[in-house]
């Protein structure tokens, strides 16, 4: 077919942003449904700078609260991601560090108080080697608990979202509680029993989107989430406490490490923990 019946093509085209970097994500693919992401032959997905529009999506605070302005830019950022809802909570932090080294550098300016001194100074962190700490939990371990072998999992962005939303949710309502005077016990109470039902619904969801499978003692193997929420719901509590467990053990490996400094009024050095959030991300960009 004739080009040309195209129209002519951009001469900005060659200026149109490419990677910038290249990431190898944490997961290497496992945990993500198929079609969600395409992993190079290299292993190694493209990572591009953000544009304006991604930058203005996730400086609108609705947009950050509801999920959608980080995967349109994660999307946006990492061409090889198909659907960033799927995206597993271990790939979360690397491809967000990822996406800012493409747009801003390796560097990230932030301050921090002295824990010795107390005084507040600038500091500056090299991404590239935060990127590299980036650790994995072995999920190939299993809880074995009252005859049942539970395979965990990480949970997907999208749960992970829905699961903040809801605590937001559930501080709003807590605020408003504590704003309430005594006349309005009652309401109080009926809010508090419903607030409270709520956290163990949302305590119930978080461990059953972090299951893979639960296999009985005769074998069979149980991955239907509804079948394993209806589970967790019912089971002994010492079942629930040992997958807490093993959850807070996975968590504080995959952990981003902190970041040590060295005082500029004291010389002491000291810890300080980064966290990469969106809000985080923007704060500290140029």
């Amino acid at each position: 077919m004739d080009q040309k019946a195209f129209g002519p093509a951009n001469p900005l085209a060659k200026h149109f942003r490419h990677p910038s970097i290249y990431l190898k994500l944490p997961s290497q693919g496992i945990f993500w449904p198929s079609n969600s992401v395409s992993i190079p032959v290299t292993g190694e997905i493209p990572v591009l700078p953000m544009t304006t529009k991604d930058e203005i999506i996730l400086r609108t605070p609705d947009a950050l609260l509801n999920g959608q302005g980080v995967v349109s830019a994660i999307e946006s950022c990492c061409p090889s991601i198909k659907n960033a809802w799927d995206m597993p909570s271990i790939d979360v932090d690397a491809t967000i560090i990822a996406i800012r080294i493409a747009s801003y550098g390796n560097q990230m300016d932030f301050n921090a108080t002295c824990p010795h001194c107390n005084e507040i100074s600038d500091y500056a962190i090299d991404l590239g080697l935060v990127l590299e700490s980036v650790t994995v939990p072995d999920y190939n371990k299993t809880v074995a608990s009252d005859g049942l072998k539970i395979k965990l999992k990480p949970q997907s962005y999208a749960a992970m979202n829905q699961v903040n939303m809801i605590s937001f949710e559930e501080q709003q309502i807590m605020r408003t509680l504590g704003d309430m005077q005594d006349d309005n016990r009652i309401e109080a109470q009926a809010k508090f029993d419903a607030h409270l039902n709520n956290l163990i619904d949302l305590n119930i969801s978080t461990l059953a989107s972090s299951t893979d499978y639960i296999e009985t003692d005769d074998g069979t193997i149980v991955n239907n989430l509804e079948y394993i929420n209806e589970f967790y719901k019912n089971c002994d509590t010492k079942i629930i406490k040992s997958i807490q467990a093993q959850l807070e053990e996975f968590n504080e490996v995959a952990k981003l490490k902190p970041v040590t400094v060295n005082c500029h009024h004291c010389d002491q050095q000291f810890n300080v923990e980064i966290e990469f959030d969106w809000a985080n991300f923007f704060a500290n960009g140029s």
